[in-house]
């Protein structure tokens, strides 16, 4: 009997227990995407899409935030990364308590209540629904159906249509001509403040749909005219192998989409301060990846060269305005004011003409009409009959082979654009084309005698040069087996490297592809790679005004190819391939220092332990350098772009083609070639040609004050006085208040007495004397021993000059003209 009542029970216990779990395992199952009456979001509760890739809920900015928002972020990316905001103008006051509740109005609108009632915020519904549904969908839109004997598939309204500063796949910018609906970006006001900013970036959908980026009401950047399959303007909002650009104009909307490629977690960003970029989620690196800017340079300035003004990129990368044929500038030296015709008589005289002009970014005009059913040869025709129509071009948005836009007044926004550029038809007088055709002639009349007579001429020196550089290739490639004198070429195999074929970087660049550039410079650009074998790759192309050239090139070379140290970046190899040098290094997938210490977005990864092990192990490499390794380097160019970063955020200090060897006992050495960065250089170098080890040392100190106030040196401006940073650091030193220096993003984490040896080491590095500077062996004691005494420092070398500018150097050519006749040669940061 007690055998079966104890049978009983646990029979029944096992009966229990399987209820139990039942119900928790259907608990489990059940879909948390959806919200319908009476459930509420409210508190931790959340919405999460069926394969887990976005949450939705209530979220706080910033840890010792008072606003709470109700938004949607990334569900599987590690550090919260919002893509849309409902109450972004109107938040929550944590602070008093109030975290709000997500839930449905009488007439079945979403809404947001505060803890008095309140409503902050309400889905702009469509219609009222009898039976309403929220459902979070894969792609982060947000949806309300009204499954009311209706299609469950009708949305009667959707996040995507109300975007923030965030565009994802699928999700659309443009209008809906029925609705007036007009979906556009507007940035946020800060990084911690989703409010709207200033800038917006939308479709402008007047006759030819193009993107607009503004700020306020001014016009900022525009991608130019939809053709065929991209954005004339702005090739890289085509597809590409990142993602497939998706293009919608008919008579119910025009919109521009993208979908991403091989499940790539990506998405378009207007950043707070205006620029457009592309992101994509690197699952090595645990971090979003900016693949590019939508503006390229500053010929992407809208209408930089003024009205019939054309824009174009010279070798140093900067800016070049010139005037349209048959314009002239309105005014010298002032390219704002543009150009205008070099006759005015427009078509009172008759017989007009066009004038084609090819590789354009087709212009922008106060007034322009679309015909999306003639041909380019109407267009003229149509052009010619209206003394207001100033250019015309082919038209292709529906990719239909027809269609062509007018221009009727000024024409603005103009560049050349070889690769991807259209052609443009320009209204030109009779009489210019007289002129023309006069000038023409003439030069055919005195042209062609001397063409006769220097074709044999052109050959024979078209053969000589075609040897000669067969020759220098040659010895070029020979060159780089690094004869260097210092042995027989038995003795220096061991530091020789792989000499890359052209093909193979190529191949592996994507032939120097805009997605795969990585980072640019006064030297040149960086690309990254994969080689065949898997192996990812930087590859640093280096520009002819570079100001390196082949004697550089190869000491860079050969210095690294010896140098062997965890906190110094590793070459794999070189290529020469005709005036093209290019450096083929170990890829760092955290770029440069600088690329996140001055970036007010992306500083936040680097808090205070990060930081204080990227000072200790650039002061490693530095003493590697100067006193371990076989050859005894001075490196003159230490600045925070030539820090690289792995994937474990470790330091590797590059670019040696500047470097010096010091032999035997030599401490210190005279040059008239100065060669650096201003804000970097130690004042006895930038002044008198004379460098050492301290001069590394001094550049060592600015850098660490840069790493601790998250600050440039050069451009540093405060409101109560014109000091730079070392400057500003010494006069908070002498003050007592020292800590003020201190970045504010990292939320006083750190130790004080940490933060203050650390301050103490960079003003005694950046000291006038070099024979004050400590050796980095010191620097590396005084760094890592808190039991180690620190002297005082003394003033700071270059302690407020403040005469050179990013741009202009002239007042220290003018200094260092009375100094032995020193040549300064500055080098950008990458």
């Amino acid at each position: 009997m007690e055998r079966r009542t104890h049978l009983n029970l646990s029979f029944s216990f096992l009966v229990t227990f399987c209820y139990f779990f039942i119900a928790i395992f259907a608990t489990f199952l059940e879909a948390y995407d959806t919200l319908s009456p009476p459930k509420t979001i409210t508190g931790n509760k959340t919405l999460v899409s069926p394969s887990q890739n976005f949450e939705l809920g209530f979220f706080n900015l910033g840890s010792n935030s008072t606003r709470r928002y109700l938004g949607i972020w990334y569900k599987n990316v590690p550090k919260k990364t919002v893509i849309w905001v409902a109450n972004r103008d109107n938040p929550l006051a944590h602070d008093f308590g109030d975290d709000g509740s997500l839930t449905f109005s009488n007439d079945g609108k979403l809404i947001v209540h505060s803890h008095k009632g309140s409503v902050i915020w309400s889905s702009n519904s469509s219609r009222p629904a009898r039976n309403p549904v929220a459902q979070l969908l894969d792609t982060g839109n947000l949806v309300l159906k009204d499954i009311d004997g209706r299609s469950s598939e009708e949305y009667i309204w959707q996040s995507f249509d109300y975007p923030c500063d965030t565009l994802v796949p699928g999700m659309r910018l443009g209008w809906r001509f029925k609705t007036g609906l007009n979906r556009h970006l507007s940035s946020w006001k800060s990084n911690d403040d989703p409010s709207n900013g200033d800038y917006t970036y939308s479709v402008d959908p007047r006759g030819i749909p193009q993107l607009f980026l503004n700020k306020r009401s001014k016009k900022i950047f525009r991608s130019g005219p939809w053709y065929g399959q991209q954005f004339k303007g702005d090739p890289v909002l085509s597809s590409n192998p990142v993602f497939k650009a998706v293009f919608v104009f008919d008579s119910d909307e025009v919109s521009y989409s993208y979908e991403a490629k091989d499940n790539m977690i990506s998405r378009f960003v207007l950043t707070p301060s205006g620029s457009i970029r592309h992101f994509s989620w690197n699952d090595h690196k645990s971090s979003w990846v900016s693949e590019f800017s939508v503006q390229g340079d500053h010929c992407d300035d809208y209408a930089l060269c003024g009205a019939y003004g054309s824009c174009s990129i010279v070798k140093s990368s900067s800016p070049s305005c010139k005037c349209l044929k048959g314009f002239e500038p309105r005014k010298s030296q002032d390219w704002s004011s543009g150009c205008l015709r070099e006759d005015s008589k427009g078509c009172k005289s008759g017989g007009d003409s066009f004038e084609k002009l090819t590789g354009l970014k087709l212009p922008d005009s106060a007034e322009f009409h679309a015909n999306y059913s003639i041909s380019i040869n109407h267009c003229e025709a149509e052009c010619l009959k209206n003394c207001s129509c100033v250019a015309y071009a082919k038209l292709d948005v529906n990719a239909s082979g027809k269609g062509c836009v007018t221009w009727f007044g000024d024409l603005f926004d103009i560049r050349e654009a070889p690769v991807y550029g259209q052609d443009l038809y320009v209204r030109v007088s009779a009489s210019q084309l007289d002129s023309n055709a006069a000038r023409n002639k003439k030069k055919i009349f005195i042209l062609l005698p001397v063409a006769v007579s220097l074709t044999s001429t052109i050959v024979v020196l078209a053969l000589w040069f075609i040897i000669k550089t067969w020759q220098r290739n040659g010895v070029e490639k020979e060159d780089l087996q690094f004869n260097d004198g210092r042995g027989s070429r038995s003795e220096r195999n061991e530091y020789e490297l792989p000499l890359f074929e052209i093909a193979i970087i190529e191949a592996a660049t994507m032939n120097f592809s805009v997605y795969n550039k990585i980072g640019e410079g006064g030297f040149g650009l960086v690309y990254k790679g994969e080689l065949p074998s898997g192996q990812e790759i930087a590859v640093k192309k280096l520009l002819e005004s570079s100001g390196q050239g082949l004697q550089e090139f190869k000491n860079e070379v050969i210095l690294i190819s010896q140098l062997q140290h965890r906190n110094l970046v590793k070459l794999l190899g070189c290529c020469i391939h005709g005036e093209d040098k290019m450096l083929v290094y170990e890829y760092m997938p955290n770029k440069s220092l600088d690329s996140l210490l001055f970036d007010e977005t992306k500083r936040p990864v680097l808090n205070w332990q990060k930081r204080l092990d990227i000072i200790i192990g650039i002061a490693r490499g530095l003493l590697y350098l100067h006193r371990d390794s076989r050859l005894r380097i001075v490196h003159r160019d230490l600045k925070a772009s030539n820090v690289l970063l792995d994937i474990n955020m470790n330091p590797k200090i590059s670019d040696f083609g500047m470097a010096r060897m010091f032999g035997g006992d030599q401490t210190e050495a005279m040059t008239k070639r100065v060669v650096g960065t201003y804000g970097y250089m130690s004042p006895e170098y930038a002044i008198d040609g004379q460098f050492s080890f301290k001069s590394d040392v001094f550049s060592f100190g600015v850098l660490l004050l840069e790493i601790l106030s998250g600050k440039r040196n050069k451009g540093f401006l405060h409101p109560d006085h014109k000091l730079n940073l070392l400057g500003h650091a010494w006069k908070l030193w002498n003050e007592g208040k020292a800590l003020e220096l201190m970045d504010g993003l990292l939320e006083n984490e750190f130790p004080n007495s940490e933060a203050l040896r650390c301050i103490q080491v960079g003003l005694s590095c950046v000291q006038h004397r070099p024979e004050d500077r400590p050796t980095m062996s010191l620097v590396l004691v005084m760094l890592d021993s808190e039991s180690t005494v620190l002297p005082q420092p003394g003033r700071p070398g270059l302690y407020s000059e403040r005469f050179f500018s990013e741009t202009d150097s002239t007042s220290l050519a003018r200094l260092n003209s009375s100094s032995n006749h020193i040549n300064v040669t500055l080098v950008e940061g990458r």
